[in-house]
């Protein structure tokens, strides 16, 4: 490339001036936009080495920010930026994962790859060396298509000459960077959901009733709203989150999605005291709990948040998540069920908030999972069906 150097230059001044206070996204828009000389290539590319940088996580913290992102680049078979590699490197085009990595580990010998991802304890199924890898890469972009809108979708990804890979009838994925938004309707015909999001449906479709009454008490955006929506028989849904912004996008989303009998309000579901005047006595047949968390199954697409990541967030959003779970709880009546969601892959945010759950309250816990995504280029999520 013949600007790699400049380029990768430009990125270790970016990161020299960056400290993991906000999105690197949006540190980057403001960066660029202050300094009008890069072209969107220009642009592109050095975003792309700055997240570099961010992936190697907590392994060789020592050295200098250039070879962090070389060493990225190199494992990821970034071949296009050959002319960054040391010389015993640039001969490797062609060469497989571990191949890489052992000359990396010969030319850096303290280099081990779980040290990206170096915090414990994490739930026992994830298989920590691969997970660390696997925010060596930026995970794919994945929709749920709405029902009925399969083949119209299809139709106009082949006119668009969009390269996709069919999951499933109804998940479609895509290269990240793929823009759909001037192709396909949002919220109408698709939803951009993780495939793993998309899997939490399995633990939906248990619930058994003709006529839910429905409460996602930390709605976000409404994706989840939207799925258990296209997925049951929902007669009555409330939604609520602690941010007025995301409700008023979720009334957006919800009007494209054709979603018009609901109720939204601002709640904070962490305080027992403020749900009882807006719920009052009512009684829910499913309650979603997709509880704030680390997010640390996603950091693949933000790795920045690896890089910063202060281990004493795991128990803060542990503590929040029992209150607010335990808030939720007592609006179920017998027989119904609570969905207890995050994207973390810690046990304490994980299967040690639902054993909390299950002990206290005496819930029987139907299915809970740790849906790993490390290995499709997806996020990885937890989810647990409990039973009152």
């Amino acid at each position: 490339m013949k600007y790699a150097e400049r380029h990768l230059q430009s990125a270790v001044n970016i990161i020299e001036a960056y400290n993991g206070k906000v999105p690197l996204h949006h540190f980057l828009k403001s960066f660029f936009a202050a300094d009008k000389k890069f072209g969107s290539k220009d642009r592109r590319s050095i975003s792309h080495l700055c997240y570099s940088y961010c992936r190697l996580g907590h392994a060789l913290l020592e050295i200098s920010a250039e070879q962090r992102i070389v060493i990225v680049l190199f494992l990821s078979a970034a071949d296009e930026w050959v002319i960054l590699f040391p010389p015993e490197w640039q001969a490797a085009e062609g060469k497989n994962f571990p191949e890489r990595l052992a000359l990396v580990q010969e030319r850096y010998p303290a280099f081990s790859v779980v040290d990206i991802f170096p915090f414990q304890p994490i739930s026992s199924d994830i298989e920590l060396e691969a997970f660390s890898l696997s925010h060596l890469y930026q995970p794919k972009l994945f929709i749920r298509v709405r029902p009925g809108k399969e083949a119209i979708v299809q139709q106009k990804l082949s006119a668009a000459n969009v390269q996709y890979n069919l999951v499933n009838d109804h998940c479609f994925s895509f290269k990240n960077n793929t823009k759909l938004e001037a192709l396909l309707e949002p919220n109408s015909e698709y939803v951009v959901q993780d495939l793993n999001s998309q899997r939490v449906g399995e633990l939906m479709r248990i619930v058994d009733c003709k006529a839910l009454r429905v409460w996602d008490c930390c709605a976000a955006s409404g994706g989840k709203s939207i799925m258990a929506y296209d997925l049951l028989k929902i007669e009555k849904l409330l939604v609520t989150d602690i941010r007025t912004t995301i409700i008023a996008n979720l009334r957006n989303r919800f009007a494209e999605a054709g979603i018009h009998n609901y109720h939204s309000l601002v709640a904070d579901a962490s305080s027992a005291d403020e749900l009882v005047k807006i719920i009052g006595t009512q009684k829910f047949d499913l309650i979603i709990c997709d509880a704030p968390c680390t997010g640390s199954g996603t950091w693949g697409r933000t790795p920045e948040q690896l890089f910063y990541f202060n281990e004493s967030d795991v128990m803060r959003y542990a503590s929040l998540q029992r209150k607010i779970a335990s808030n939720a709880v007592r609006y179920l009546q017998k027989g119904s069920y609570f969905l207890y969601i995050t994207c973390s892959v810690f046990e304490a945010e994980n299967e040690a908030v639902v054993h909390y759950l299950k002990e206290k309250f005496k819930l029987e816990i139907i299915k809970a999972d740790l849906i790993k995504g490390y290995d499709q280029h997806a996020d990885t999520m937890f989810a647990a069906l409990l039973k009152v």
